[in-house]
């Protein structure tokens, strides 16, 4: 063997040595950032919890204040989601199939909430439903109450949580193109019986994905929700107010007892969105073979 050989093969094998440190170092840090910044808290969390034991662990998560900001928590989601549902899939339709006069500025408008405070959210709802805002007085002749009620907090989260079902559909919808409802059109199919039939099984994972992200999104809003819910206790609490409320109390106990609840919902959520997510990457990558 040359030595022109021998250099090349003792440089290759000295690349490789180096990839592979390079390689396990950032494995290493990667695992210590998730260390450090995720599991680290969540243990912090659930032992102090539990400090107590698990009578006091409970006792914190069925008092009535905390089962009315769970209630309230599930509430504002199950309306706030279902909607953006809707909306996602419709203005996802829209941009994906057709073309119309303002349609940027509609894909702008749905990336508005990303680059809006939430706080600013929450204080737009406030001038323009509270007592003394815009509309303060007509609602108050009517006696319809938006604002530090449940209306307002359903508002605001539906706001903050716009985005995510359509900007999930928008490019999945793209990139699929037109030709199958065009080819179910020239079929005789109607327009819900390409939804059904033609759309939705082709990007329901998608869907899936965006929803899951929706609810995780619904679920753990704070700012938006701070603003419009009023803080009253017993009534227009959520679950992360209900937190902030006892943590300031110094009732730590307990509040860590219902933060450790809300860690449970996004770990639930967590495993819809990896499963979900790993539908989806599948549904692009057979897509991308064909």
């Amino acid at each position: 063997m040359s030595s022109i050989t021998l250099s090349a093969a003792a440089s290759a094998n000295a690349a490789r040595r180096g990839n592979a440190l390079g390689r396990r170092l950032l494995i290493g840090a990667a695992w210590l950032v998730f260390a450090v910044f995720l599991l680290l808290p969540l243990y912090v969390v659930l032992s102090e919890a539990l400090k107590l034991g698990f009578g006091t662990f409970f006792d914190a998560l069925l008092e009535p204040d905390a089962l009315s900001a769970l209630t309230l928590t599930l509430l504002a989601v199950g309306v706030s989601v279902p909607l953006n549902l809707v909306f996602g899939l419709a203005a996802a339709w829209c941009v994906s199939k057709y073309e119309f006069p303002g349609k940027s500025l509609l894909v702008t408008l749905i990336d508005l909430p990303f680059s809006v405070s939430p706080v600013i959210a929450g204080l737009i709802y406030v001038l323009l439903f509270g007592a003394q805002g815009v509309f303060g007085e007509w609602l108050t002749e009517h006696d319809i109450q938006i604002v530090f009620a449940l209306p307002g907090i359903v508002l605001a989260t539906i706001f903050v949580t716009v985005p995510f079902v359509a900007r999930e559909l928008i490019p999945l919808m793209q990139e699929q193109g037109t030709q199958e409802e065009e080819a179910a059109r020239l079929l005789g199919a109607n327009g819900w019986q390409m939804f059904w039939h033609v759309t939705l099984p082709n990007i329901k994972w998608g869907l899936i994905y965006g929803v899951v992200l929706c609810t995780a999104r619904a679920m753990g809003e704070f700012g938006a929700v701070s603003v419009v819910s009023g803080h009253i206790r017993g009534f227009t609490n959520t679950l992360p107010l209900h937190v902030e409320i006892l943590y300031n109390e110094y009732n730590h106990v307990a509040a860590f007892s219902v933060a450790s609840l809300l860690l449970l919902l996004a770990l639930v959520i967590l495993l819809l969105k990896q499963w979900s997510e790993a539908r989806l990457s599948r549904l692009k990558s057979n897509a991308a073979e064909e």
